[in-house]
């Protein structure tokens, strides 16, 4: 993936959470979101995390994070979260950034496997592919 510069990162934080709808300043940090993440073997920072680097505004890292593909979008983590915090809502619009980034709102099927590696689960792809296709 290549590298993007978010300029004022705290303003893309401001704009993960508008488009989210989340409050991150709600999580407690207890972790249950990431012990019921199906991808969390897979991922390099885990949701817990993911809400962390959005308080703290580390957009670049999250959007070099290989956690942004990983997650399987299956809300696992926003069903289990006693907060209501949603990190897989932060995940998503963190994604959707990244694709805004480019100078693009919608995925193509053909821009999909460049974002994928042999190990990514089909329903990552095929949730990308919904969420992000016009």
């Amino acid at each position: 993936m290549s590298a993007y510069t978010y300029g004022n990162t705290a303003n893309a934080a401001e704009r993960i959470k508008e488009i989210s709808g989340v409050n991150p300043l709600k999580c407690m940090k207890c972790g249950k979101c990431s012990a019921t993440c199906p991808a969390f073997n897979e991922m390099d920072i885990k949701p817990h995390q993911f809400v962390s680097y959005v308080q703290n505004g580390d957009i670049e890292a999250l959007a070099q994070s290989k956690s942004l593909w990983k997650c399987l979008s299956c809300f696992a983590c926003v069903e289990r979260c006693p907060r209501d915090v949603k990190p897989g809502k932060l995940i998503d619009a963190a994604r959707q950034i990244v694709i805004r980034e480019k100078g693009q709102n919608y995925l193509k099927a053909d821009e999909i496997p460049e974002l994928l590696d042999d190990e990514t689960p089909q329903q990552l792809l095929v949730s990308a592919f919904r969420r992000y296709r016009r």
